[in-house]
């Protein structure tokens, strides 16, 4: 019987790769104008980019340990082996309601072949990781070879990112006030990255236009054998902006694939419309 594969809403693949490879996801949950909603379900991230850009300020909350007991049990009950891979437990306590999930399944079911794990990535980083694992199971891999895998993917993924406007993340406590005030006068972008799964400042960019070129440069500094690996972008409402990063690093590396997906409404209720995010690996697998 085949490893099961679990995520969280907060990895941003698309659906077609849910469907494909038998991923289960569980949805985190968004708040907009008094209403909750399940992230990729019962709202799309294009509506709350645009309740953003009028004024609205979502706020989200992580996954409960029921939801994940439910989605669980009906594996353990036949029997299936089964991975969770999760958001940052830096961002979200999502990751603490699965690992809670468990350890309650684990009291009623000794047995129970269930595994959580903190990939301490965000969105397509995190999807990456769990795209690969399940490739692996869907090919008959043991819990240990897909455990042993994630573990190494997730330790060498690297997340470099921008954000069109610093209010948003300044709403979140990642920037002061003053500083999302005088970036926004100067048209400072910011450069960010993930370590340890916390949202790191890298590099500050005066200018839209540079902040493109600098992110490809920075994935030449960092990345390892890039044509032999998938690399993904994700992003808030800015195609034009993704299709250019991908038309860079095709036209250099031809990776084995280049995935871009939006941004899903519960990262991109904190992060804002017009981010634009790359993902890849600094070591490969071998």
């Amino acid at each position: 019987m085949n490893v099961k594969i679990f995520t969280d809403s907060a990895c941003d693949l698309p659906i077609s790769t849910y469907e494909q490879y038998d991923i289960e996801m569980v949805p985190l949950t968004v708040h907009l104008n008094d209403q909750d909603y399940l992230d990729s379900k019962t709202i799309e991230a294009s509506t709350v980019y645009q309740a953003m850009r009028e004024g609205a300020a979502p706020k989200t909350s992580q996954v409960t340990p029921e939801a994940f007991q439910q989605a669980f049990s009906t594996y353990v009950d036949k029997g299936q082996p089964c991975v969770y891979i999760g958001f940052s437990s830096e961002l979200s306590g999502t990751f603490q309601s699965a690992h809670i999930a468990q350890q309650q399944l684990m009291e009623e079911h000794p047995d129970a072949n269930v595994h959580v794990f903190d990939t301490k990535c965000a969105s397509l980083g995190q999807g990456l990781v769990v795209l690969r694992a399940a490739q692996l199971a869907k090919e008959g891999a043991s819990v240990d070879e897909i455990l042993d895998t994630v573990k190494h993917h997730a330790t060498h993924m690297e997340h470099i990112f921008t954000v069109d406007n610093l209010e948003y993340l300044q709403r979140g406590g990642r920037v002061s006030k003053a500083a999302a005030f005088v970036g926004g006068l100067l048209q400072i972008k910011p450069l960010l990255h993930v370590d340890e799964g916390k949202l790191i400042p890298l590099e500050k960019i005066r200018g839209a236009k540079k902040v493109l070129k600098r992110m490809f440069e920075v994935m030449e500094e960092r990345g390892q054998d890039i044509s032999n690996q998938v690399v993904a972008i994700s992003h808030a409402d800015a195609d034009e902006q993704a299709e250019k990063l991908a038309s860079l690093i095709q036209d250099k590396y031809e990776p084995k694939e280049i995935v871009i997906n939006n941004i899903g409404a519960a990262i991109g209720a904190h992060v804002g419309p017009g981010t634009m995010s790359l993902f890849f690996l600094n070591d490969q697998y071998v």
